[in-house]
Formats: C-alpha cells, sequence, structure tokens
C-alpha cells in the first residue's frame, strides 16, 4: 500500500471557492474582470477570513478593494464584533468541547442517557460557536480594515426545517453551493426526480468539502437524505 502524506495549504477550501467563483462570475460576466492582478491576488488571500471563512463573493468586496475608506468608527465597530467573536470560541466552544470531550471519552457502561444528551448538546453548542466566533472575527478584522463582509450564521438552531437550518448555518457556502452547483445542474426546474439527483450530488460534494475521506461524504449524503424526505413529505 502506498500512502500519500500531502500537506496541503492552510484555508485551501476557502480560497479555492472563492477564485471558483470568481471565474465564474466572470465567465457568466455578473461581474467585470478586474486586470490588475494585484487587487486579484488581494481578492485571494484577504487574510481575515482565509483560514476559516466565511468564503467572500467577489461581488461582495469589487468595489472595496479598489476604494475603500477606513476611520475610527469603522475600526471601532470591527474590534467590537472581533471580541464577540473571540469570547465565543474562547470562553464557550472550548469550555463546551472540554465538556463533550469527557462525555465521549466515557466508556459504555458508564455513559448514561442523561450524560449523553449532555455530551450532545455540549458538542452542538461548541461547533456553532466555535465556527460562528470565527466567522463573527472575521467580519469584524474586514471591517477593521473597511470591508463589509456578509453574515455567515443566522441563529441556525431557531430553525423549524432542515432546510431553514442550512439558510442559516455556514450562508456562504450553501449560498455557494446553490449558485454554483445546484442551479446549474438543473436545481427543480427538471422535475421531481432531477431535483432530488441534484441534492443528492451537491450534499455528497459538500462532504467531501469537509474533509477527504468517506465519513465526510457519508455525513454530506446524510443531510441529502433528510432534505429529500423533507421534500416528499
Amino acid at each position: 500500500d502506498v500512502t500519500l502524506n500531502l500537506v496541503l495549504p492552510v484555508g485551501i477550501s476557502f480560497y479555492t471557492f472563492q477564485t471558483l467563483g470568481y471565474v465564474l462570475d466572470v465567465y457568466r460576466r455578473t461581474v467585470p474582470a478586474q486586470r490588475n492582478p494585484l487587487y486579484v491576488a488581494l481578492y485571494v488571500s484577504l487574510f481575515p477570513q482565509l483560514v476559516a471563512g466565511p468564503i467572500v463573493r467577489y461581488e461582495t468586496v469589487a468595489g472595496e478593494i479598489v476604494s475603500r475608506r477606513e476611520n475610527f468608527d469603522g475600526f471601532y465597530e470591527g474590534m467590537q464584533r472581533f471580541l464577540v467573536g473571540l469570547g465565543k470560541k474562547m470562553l464557550l466552544a472550548n469550555p463546551l468541547g472540554e465538556a463533550a470531550a469527557a462525555v465521549f471519552g466515557l466508556s459504555a457502561a458508564a455513559l448514561t442517557p442523561a450524560k449523553a444528551w449532555i455530551g450532545a448538546v455540549c458538542f452542538a453548542l461548541q461547533i456553532l460557536f466555535d465556527f460562528s466566533g470565527y466567522s463573527d472575527m472575521a467580519i469584524g478584522m474586514g471591517r477593521m480594515f473597511g470591508f463589509h463582509f456578509l453574515e455567515n450564521f443566522d441563529f441556525p438552531y431557531l430553525c423549524n426545517s432542515i432546510t431553514d437550518f442550512w439558510r442559516r448555518w455556514h450562508i456562504s457556502l450553501s449560498t455557494w453551493f446553490r449558485d454554483y452547483i445546484y442551479i446549474p445542474l438543473g436545481g427543480n426546474r427538471k422535475g421531481r426526480a432531477r431535483q432530488l439527483l441534484n441534492l443528492l450530488i451537491v450534499w455528497a460534494l459538500t462532504g467531501l468539502w469537509h474533509g477527504a475521506s468517506w465519513n465526510f461524504v457519508l455525513w454530506g449524503l446524510y443531510f441529502a437524505v433528510l432534505l429529500i424526505l423533507e421534500k416528499l413529505f
């Protein structure tokens, strides 16, 4: 057996999708091509959200890449948002993660239903505060430098359906797959059977985006099945 120990650059999934989105938008002529390579490099390597998102569309920051205003009020607002995100990560996500890990590390004999529920709730809150905290920090840091990034989380655990959940969780990723994969495949315009197939394709790719292993693909297909059941029933 041959094992490939590949070291991938940090944030590759985010700037790969940003670059793909930019190329596709230029091809579709929904945004004008940027002739200055330094501006394109700035967009691709925009460090506030490079590592953990959100995925920023070129059209969102095209004007601010060329001309933006930095001022004290904007810096102050950005600093406030950054500190909220830092608090979510350090004060909420990390302790909740430790609690979840402690529960998940118990033996089957020691794991009671109450402890299992506590572990599940802690883990659910950990991933929310961890990821939304990083998004808050990125949005805040961008604001400090004069950029206005779109929101990436909208109280996802207050959703009323699986569809609504994915309209609120990691919004930039969901809309990217919708606009660049789902709709070009036909979306819901070519009949119910084709729509369900499109959902399977999109969610298999969504799982693969999260990690290059079968467990992530199965995770994506799990959500595809839930969405398909929701569409059917």
